[in-house]
């Protein structure tokens, strides 16, 4: 048995040419260095994918932005309004100012990242028979959305929502619009909230 597996083995072997066995042996360590050096490129390209990736993740963790305030303090109560022309409505009572992207002093939002935001807005007042409620979102100085609510007597509120995308220093504020009334009382009836959904 010995003697027959010896003799194929060395029919097989003989039956390689000398410069094919070369050639073999030539390209097979070859072969493997392409291959280590192509699974080292792979490697370090990967390494700066996902440090990449975490830079972005840290960027967007260090991004989040996101307010929401009332017209007024606790414990005042005021009307506002009517005006010839549209005042920014200063929302001095912060609840939740995430990234210091909104100024309770100016009643403006000021975007820290380009990407797209959500802002929510809502406007209440009395009626008095002659003056509706109204409130513009505007965005630098263009008018974007109205929220507008009119009755003869007792309380009115109309809210709005809007998208937007924002570059970098864009501002956002709500406006009270000409010859309308805004009140705001304990109950916070006219309040301005906004988030950035995402950074793009």
């Amino acid at each position: 048995m010995k003697i027959s597996v010896s003799f194929t083995l060395w029919l097989l072997l003989g039956a390689v040419s000398p410069s094919e066995s070369t050639d073999y042996q030539k390209t097979f360590p070859q072969d493997i260095y392409a291959a280590l050096r192509e699974m080292t490129a792979s490697l370090v390209q990967l390494k700066a994918d996902v440090m990449t990736m975490q830079r972005e993740f840290l960027q967007t963790q260090g991004r989040q932005v996101a307010f929401s305030a009332s017209l007024l303090v606790g414990g005042q109560a005021a009307n506002l309004g009517p005006f010839p022309s549209p005042p920014t409505l200063v929302f001095q009572n912060v609840i939740t100012n995430i990234g210091n992207a909104y100024n309770s002093s100016s009643g403006v939002f000021t975007a820290p990242v380009r990407g797209a935001y959500n802002f929510e807005w809502t406007v209440g007042a009395y009626g008095d028979g002659s003056h509706g409620s109204a409130a513009w979102l505007v965005r630098n100085s263009d008018q974007v959305f109205m929220a507008y609510e009119y009755q003869t007597s007792g309380f009115m509120s109309s809210s709005k929502a809007v998208t937007l995308l924002l570059k970098v220093g864009d501002v956002v504020s709500v406006h009270l619009a000409a010859n309308t009334l805004a009140f705001d009382n304990d109950n916070h009836h006219t309040t301005f909230s906004g988030f950035l959904l995402f950074p793009m």
